[in-house]
């Protein structure tokens, strides 16, 4: 299934960086999230976009995670050619990921 069945995102920028959070909807779906959605695989589902490394936060508390993406987003909002120059399509991109339940 993909990821958008079970979970919702948001995304941020800062620079060159994207920052996309990944929340499912129910609390007990986290466990299989962080299984499944590693920092390597978040890399490799984004591979022709991501320059960088790809660095993955678990926030328990809150059942969600927080993906820093490096080097994601053509140089930043004032130097990017890029349409979606904040990256906001990103956490879209993200949630068409499979995964198993």
């Amino acid at each position: 299934m993909k990821l958008y069945e079970i979970a919702h995102s948001r995304t941020g920028d800062k620079g060159n960086i994207s920052v996309i959070s990944l929340i499912p909807f129910r609390e007990e779906d986290y466990e299989m999230l962080k299984k499944q959605v590693t920092a390597e695989r978040v890399k490799e589902h984004f591979s022709e976009i991501v320059k960088g490394g790809v660095t993955r936060y678990e926030l328990p508390n809150l059942h969600a995670f927080n993906f820093v993406l490096e080097d994601a987003l053509g140089g930043g909002v004032t130097r990017s050619l890029a349409v979606d120059m904040h990256g906001k399509t990103l956490g879209f991109a993200l949630l068409e990921m499979e995964v198993e339940m």
